[in-house]
């Protein structure tokens, strides 16, 4: 509490004037520096404490923004054991946002997107190819990355369609038997799973 106290005053002293702070659209390769006003004052106001850093010190530059349209958005789709796509180059992503399918061309607007489970097609020229997904996150950087991380994903030409019915109806059932609140929630999930499986397979 004494350290914080300490801080505001001595911001409060040397506050620079709304000229001195202007806003800029060019991102910073060293953090904004801090005045000798402020260092003196802090000083001066507390003696033995040591001078704090500031979250800017700890953050890295962000990436440079593109002048010109690119034409490649460049993909990286991560599973917890393993690393689906490494910086690949593609034209399009369609990723199942909780708020419905989400396209993401090169250029997209950056973007936190949760998922659910659900089809990512990802189109590279004449090829798509479709992956299962059961939920994660998709990450859009302004250089026009694209970072999806994903709980577990398959290719959907993997699936058996009656392993996927068959697994579809046991939860079902689960879902009736159950008797606490955690296999209700696993009963909820596999259902909500297999339901999307089967919907992805045009089997709904």
């Amino acid at each position: 509490m004494l350290r914080r106290q300490v801080i505001a005053r001595a911001r409060a002293a040397c506050r620079a004037p709304a000229a001195a702070r202007s806003f800029s659209d060019k991102p910073l390769d060293v953090p904004p520096p801090v005045s000798d006003a402020f260092k003196d004052k802090f000083k001066q106001v507390a003696p033995n404490l040591q001078f704090p850093k500031f979250p800017s010190q700890f953050m890295k530059p962000r990436p440079a923004v593109p002048g010109t349209l690119p034409t490649k958005l460049t993909v990286n789709f991560v599973l917890p054991y393993k690393t689906e796509l490494d910086a690949k180059e593609v034209d399009m992503i369609i990723v199942p946002a909780t708020t419905g399918q989400m396209g993401i061309l090169p250029g997209h607007v950056p973007t936190i997107a949760e998922l659910k489970p659900g089809i990512m097609s990802v189109h590279e020229g004449s090829e798509v190819t479709q992956y299962f997904v059961s939920g994660g996150f998709a990450f859009v950087h302004p250089n026009s990355v694209a970072d999806v991380t994903v709980v577990d994903a398959y290719p959907l030409d993997v699936f058996d369609p009656e392993e996927v019915r068959k697994g579809l109806a046991e939860f079902n059932a689960k879902s009736s038997t159950a008797s606490t609140d955690a296999e209700k929630a696993e009963a909820q999930i596999g259902i909500q799973v297999h339901s999307a499986l089967l919907s992805s397979l045009g089997l709904s």
